[in-house]
């Protein structure tokens, strides 16, 4: 299924893929500011991917998370902070096992801002040599995109002892409570 960009009035957009999007959508799903966050695909050749399609490698299409924001609670420079923390950015087409063009690096930009964002983001942590390597996060124009399918949203929520969820989602969860508990969404 696709879907528009476009975010309600007052909310913003960011687009956003860092490997499995289990993982993003888990993370995000705790950020304050936060409205909704829809895993899928953006990226690709192919106009209607599957899963599998995209898993192989056969579409070109990137898994992404869909983060629809209140800017006045959290600014999308905020939203790249965490991005940055949660996943490997130095990894050409993987995330540790993960790999792949479809787990690539990479921020679809919606706007003039937050491409310029993302490179002053990308540029600021390079310049302050966090990692052993560049950073090799695409910065792209946001194009169709498509939704997951439903067995992949809130994956993790509904999955937290399976496998992948215990020892890949869960750390990248519990490193962002550590990181960022001031934007951490109150719970309970």
């Amino acid at each position: 299924m696709t879907s528009t960009t476009a975010a309600p009035e007052g909310k913003e957009v960011a687009t956003l893929a860092g490997g499995c999007f289990w993982c993003l959508e888990a993370v995000f799903d705790e950020v304050k500011g936060v409205e909704s966050v829809e895993s899928g695909y953006m990226g690709g050749q192919t106009t209607a991917p599957t899963y599998r399609e995209v898993c192989e490698g056969r579409s070109g299409h990137a898994e992404v998370v869909k983060i629809t924001f209140d800017p006045a609670v959290i600014s999308f420079r905020e939203l790249l902070e965490v991005f940055f923390v949660i996943h490997d950015p130095t990894t050409l087409n993987r995330q540790g096992n993960d790999v792949g063009t479809q787990y690539r690096s990479a921020i679809f930009f919606h706007s003039p801002e937050q491409k310029t964002a993302a490179q002053e983001t990308i540029a600021r942590l390079n310049a302050g040599k966090l990692w052993d390597s560049p950073i090799v996060t695409e910065v792209v124009p946001a194009s169709t995109f498509h939704m997951a399918e439903d067995d992949h949203q809130e994956y993790f929520a509904r999955n937290p002892a399976q496998p992948y969820c215990l020892f890949v989602v869960a750390p990248k969860v519990i490193k962002f409570r550590k990181e960022f508990l001031a934007k951490r969404k109150k719970s309970g």
